[in-house]
């Protein structure tokens, strides 16, 4: 991934990421992503992807699917641009537990665990920032280990 590249010009590129930028697709917000943000991606891995029931993404991804697909999707993203610090740093603020709220409206729970940032949906799902920091042109991305449900 490259710094100079936005959001979307880097996950397209991304191995990890093909189920996710399939989504983006169907979703219709590569324009929305490929914007001056800034933005905070969490970006679900294919293995994340995978945990899922069986048929799930495929029955997300078609037409008929495009209002849930797209709230699930915009449940990853805050606006702004927040490092790992920044989410560390809003953890602490809620004596170690606090909340961002995402573009979908709804919001993330922020955790600390072992030096590295646990996020909770509202579903009470776990998902764990596996990288972070990856630096874009309009934004950050954050690498999940799991789907996040609103």
């Amino acid at each position: 991934m490259y710094p100079s590249k936005n959001i979307i010009q880097n996950a397209v590129n991304s191995k990890d990421h093909t189920t996710l930028v399939a989504a983006v697709k169907a979703a219709g917000l590569v324009e929305t992503l490929s914007g001056p943000g800034p933005f905070t991606v969490f970006a679900p891995t294919n293995a994340a992807f995978a945990k899922l029931p069986a048929g799930t993404v495929e029955m997300l991804v078609k037409p008929e699917n495009k209002a849930t697909l797209t709230k699930i999707l915009t449940y990853h993203v805050v606006a702004g641009r927040m490092s790992a610090a920044d989410l560390m740093k809003t953890a602490k603020m809620g004596m170690g537990k606090n909340t961002v709220k995402t573009v979908q409206g709804e919001t993330l729970t922020v955790t600390t665990k072992g030096g590295g940032v646990m996020l909770t949906d509202a579903k009470g799902g776990a998902s764990k920032v596996t990288i972070a920091n990856v630096s874009q042109s309009n934004g950050v991305i954050h690498v999940v280990d799991t789907v996040l449900m609103p």
